[in-house]
């Protein structure tokens, strides 16, 4: 026979175990969803891109640069009104799922980057 003591102690292990796993999978699944939520903000961002122009991410007054023909990072940023007081650290453009990093002291100096539909510009801070 069971002391109450014991018994007491297997209802709150018991419970634990079931609150701690309700708590594992209400985690789960709001990752989940995060994770879904973002791929579809993703998604759009990519497609209005590839149809309109490049998006510009950071800290920018306008993320959508409507296409010209030439256009090119240095415009691009001009065009997106960069708003912070500081230069860019770090310029990263990805295009067609592949990601290349450029300095931005190199862009400073004159040296510009030509640009194509759907790219995306983000400027790190």
């Amino acid at each position: 026979m069971i002391s109450a003591a014991k018994q007491n102690c297997l209802v709150v292990i018991i419970l634990l175990g079931v609150f701690l796993t309700g708590c594992t999978s209400k985690r789960s699944v709001q990752r989940d969803e995060q994770n879904a939520y973002l791929a579809g903000q993703n998604a759009v961002l990519k497609k209005e891109a590839e149809t309109n122009g490049v998006t510009v991410l950071g800290p920018v007054k306008n993320t959508h640069v409507p296409w010209v023909v030439g256009l090119t990072l240095a415009q691009a940023i001009a065009t997106a009104e960069y708003q912070d007081s500081h230069d860019p650290k770090e310029i990263v453009i990805t295009r067609n799922g592949e990601s290349a990093t450029v300095d931005p002291k190199v862009l400073l100096q004159g040296t510009d980057v030509p640009l194509e539909v759907g790219d995306v510009i983000e400027l790190r801070p």
